[in-house]
């Protein structure tokens, strides 16, 4: 991975983790997740016109994540449903690119080198650290969240696999990606409307339209720079980088959300960034 897509990557993290907090707004976060999902497949349209369809290699992959986001979609809505911002997301990105290299390298004859290998382990390792150390005092860990949270990186792991093989399949990760959020649009929101009922599901999103958008352009754009990534470079190593997202949302956690950030954080940053360090320098 050259330096130029590690730091565009980096770039993509901190939008990532951005598009997370809209869905702590103060709404249900499955319609939070929906609003942002549609909005991202509108921005989307004018990009799918200008690139047009992928090749028909690609519609298999496009359909199994079609269905992997929406199980990700609705496993971390009901995730943030139990517990913050701060212990879900490090707990469900965190084991997700230990799952991701996993799969890569049995399945699929992906390659890295020894040091690459501890630097995805420590990268973990720190993440998981912010999950365990980001709870409110006196609170005990949510079983459900943390199950729900367990079934999201799973789903992750998922839709890595299936988008990074798919956009190279497609020979154009541009068309990948703009397809992907277009048919990616409907699927959620008309979950959310049946499972909230329409009319009051509707009138619930009315207000937040314009934190849906702002996160449906992060999502846009966080997502499609990581697809085009993993078609020129490893791909558990842009899922790797990807999740350093979690420093990004511990900052917007504590700043904007009002979460705590512990001292003793400091030390789970500080293995991320040593992990990230070590694949610049592998």
């Amino acid at each position: 991975m050259s330096l130029e897509i590690f730091l565009i990557v980096l770039a993509a993290a901190a939008m990532h983790a951005g598009w997370n907090a809209c869905v702590k707004v103060k709404l249900d976060p499955l319609l939070a997740m929906a609003m942002i999902q549609f909005t991202a497949g509108i921005f989307a349209v004018p990009a799918l016109l200008m690139t047009g369809l992928p090749r028909a290699e690609a519609w298999p992959w496009l359909v199994g994540s079609l269905m992997l986001h929406l199980g990700y979609c609705i496993g971390l809505a009901e995730a943030y449903r139990r517990a913050d911002m701060s212990q879900i997301y490090p707990m469900a990105r965190g084991s997700a690119p230990l799952l991701t290299m996993a799969a890569a390298l049995t399945l699929f004859g992906e390659r890295l080198s020894p040091l690459q290998f501890v630097a995805i382990g420590l990268l973990g390792v720190g993440i998981m650290l912010i999950s365990a150390l980001g709870r409110r005092r006196g609170t005990a860990f949510d079983p459900v969240a943390l199950g729900f949270a367990g079934f999201t990186a799973v789903m992750i792991s998922g839709y890595t696999l299936v988008d990074g093989l798919g956009a190279r399949a497609a020979g154009d990760p541009h068309a990948y990606s703009a397809a992907l959020f277009v048919i990616d649009a409907l699927p959620l929101i008309a979950f959310a409307v049946l499972r909230r009922g329409g009319k009051p599901a509707l009138t619930a999103m009315r207000p937040f339209w314009l934190q849906g958008a702002a996160g449906g352009l992060l999502a846009l754009g966080a997502y499609w720079i990581a697809i085009w990534a993993m078609t020129v470079a490893p791909i558990p190593l842009v899922a790797a980088v990807r999740e350093s997202s979690v420093l990004f949302a511990a900052l917007i956690a504590y700043l904007w959300l009002k979460e705590p950030l512990q001292a003793s954080r400091l030390v789970a940053c500080g293995c991320i960034v040593a992990a990230l360090a070590l694949m610049r320098l592998a």
